[in-house]
């Protein structure tokens, strides 16, 4: 028999600000609903989002929690306990799970649709870094802009979590992919993920070789910079292109932190506005979404992540590598995830 230390840990951020909102409290054990089960938690994916959730500038925080919170989308861990109608797992089982905020805990409490078994090949900190990026990328790619064989694609941050599976499942629908970094040291990571060219765009001109690698324009663009790639984004979409927007990090600098309010409020407003005439007269196409708001999608998320995970057991899909950060050094975590230096994906381990 297991036996486990009474209570758990949870970050939780009382109130938008800096880093030093994020406080580690001990609360009571959790216990599952009918059909929830309960893990307890060994890594924990960091998301930009959570850094957002952290600012206070998430909708979706406000929309489904509100202050105080607990961020996190993404766990994997060990079943401790499930209800009676989580029939098909069982205690001890490895899995990983999707949740809407919460995830930054030591316990979670789970619905058993969103739950899924650790697959051979990862390592439980590797299953922590994977569900939140390649539902973003799956559901961005496959299901807004339908890529098809011989589309040529544009994926801006290309080494990052979202942008690296985004250039594996261009591959994989037949795509040409075009990678787009900021520092030279993510150039390697792209190439070695298939991508058929990079653009290190702190040392060449981004649109000119942009241009010069597809000059008929981009069938599909995945962007989530914000204000200072996007309207050229959309003029570098092929007839019938399609822009998909996804985040805004770009405009999100901070000091130890929070967001200047001027330049988020400068960036505000030169955000570009897209005109349905112009959309119409040139053949193109702008989509946006939000994963946190696909959660009660149940059947959608089921059909990704198995998708997803199937590739992965095939060898066909990687998922991005992994630095880890104790619990305790969120904090630290979150200011290197905002740096823009990082690749792959930063995941929290906590302690036994």
């Amino acid at each position: 028999m297991v036996c486990y230390p009474p209570g758990m840990k949870k970050i939780v951020i009382h109130k938008p600000g800096g880093y030093e909102q994020l406080v580690i409290e001990e609360h009571a054990d959790l216990q599952p609903g009918p059909d929830e089960v309960l893990i307890d938690v060994t890594a924990i994916g960091i998301n930009f989002a959570d850094c957002v959730t952290r600012m206070g500038l998430y909708a979706s925080a406000r929309h489904y929690v509100g202050y105080p919170i607990t961020p996190g989308f993404e766990v994997s861990g060990i079943i401790r306990a499930c209800g009676a109608e989580a029939t098909s797992f069982k205690p001890g089982t490895p899995v990983l799970a999707i949740t809407r905020f919460g995830g930054y805990a030591s316990q979670l409490v789970v619905k058993h649709g969103q739950v899924f078994p650790l697959p051979a090949p990862l390592t439980l900190a590797a299953a922590a870094g994977l569900p939140a990026v390649s539902m973003t990328a799956w559901f961005a790619l496959l299901q807004l802009a339908h890529a098809q064989a011989g589309n040529t694609i544009l994926v801006h941050s290309a080494a990052g979590g979202v942008g690296s599976m985004l250039v594996q499942l261009g591959k994989l629908a037949g795509c040409r992919v075009v990678g787009v970094v900021g520092a030279p040291h993510k150039t390697a990571t792209v190439t070695a993920l298939g991508a058929d060219a990079v653009i290190d765009k702190s040392t060449q001109d981004l649109w000119a070789e942009a241009e010069r690698l597809a000059p008929q324009g981009y069938d599909i663009i995945l962007d989530a910079n914000g204000a200072a790639t996007l309207k050229q984004s959309y003029r570098h979409l092929a007839a019938v292109g399609k822009l998909v927007v996804y985040g805004f990090h770009g405009m999100l600098r901070t000091h130890h932190g929070v967001p200047g309010k001027l330049r988020l409020a400068w960036d505000y407003l030169r955000t570009p506005r897209f005109s349905p005439f112009d959309l119409t007269t040139k053949n193109r196409s702008i989509l946006g979404f939000n994963l946190s708001f696909l959660f009660d999608k149940t059947t959608v998320l089921q059909q990704g992540m198995k998708q997803i995970l199937q590739w992965l057991e095939a060898g066909e899909l990687q998922p991005p590598a992994v630095t880890t950060y104790p619990l305790e050094a969120v904090a630290e975590a979150h200011r290197a995830l905002e740096s823009g230096q990082t690749t792959g994906k930063l995941v929290l381990l906590c302690k036994p």
